[in-house]
C-alpha cells in the first residue's frame, strides 16, 4: 500500500472493522440464518465495499492521473457515507421487514386468516 502513498496502518484502520463485522456476520448467518440470509450477506459487503472505496478511489486516481479535480474527490466524500447509508439499511431490512401481511398465524386452512372468535372446546 506504500506504492500507492497509504500506510498499511490506516488500511488496517478503516478495513479491519467491515472486514470484522463480516466475519462475525457471517458466522451468525451461518449459525441462525435468517429467512432474507441473501440479503445480509449483500448488507455486509457493501459495507465491505464502502470502507474500500477511498483506497479504490486512490488506485484510480493514480491509473487516470485525474487526482487533481476537486469536484471527483468532493463526489467521493460523499459517496462513502450514501454507501455506508444502504449497507445499513439492506441489513436492517434484511432482518426487520418482513413479507406484508404475514402475522404467522394462519387457520386451519393455511389462509393466513385466523379466527377472531374462541372455539368451544368440550
Amino acid at each position: 500500500m506504500e506504492s500507492i502513498g497509504v500506510p498499511w496502518f490506516l488500511v488496517v484502520r478503516y478495513l479491519g472493522p467491515p472486514l470484522f463485522l463480516v466475519l462475525a456476520g457471517g458466522a451468525l448467518l451461518w449459525w441462525r440464518r435468517p429467512p432474507r440470509a441473501g440479503l445480509a450477506w449483500t448488507a455486509l459487503m457493501v459495507n465491505l465495499f464502502a470502507a474500500a472505496l477511498p483506497f479504490l478511489w486512490i488506485g484510480v486516481q493514480l491509473l487516470t492521473g485525474e487526482g487533481d479535480l476537486t469536484v471527483i474527490g468532493l463526489v467521493m466524500t460523499l459517496l462513502q457515507p450514501a454507501v455506508v447509508v444502504v449497507a445499513w439499511s439492506l441489513l436492517l431490512l434484511a432482518f426487520v421487514g418482513g413479507p406484508r401481511g404475514s402475522s404467522g398465524v394462519t387457520d386451519a386452512e393455511g389462509t393466513g386468516e385466523a379466527s377472531r372468535t374462541p372455539q368451544n372446546v368440550g
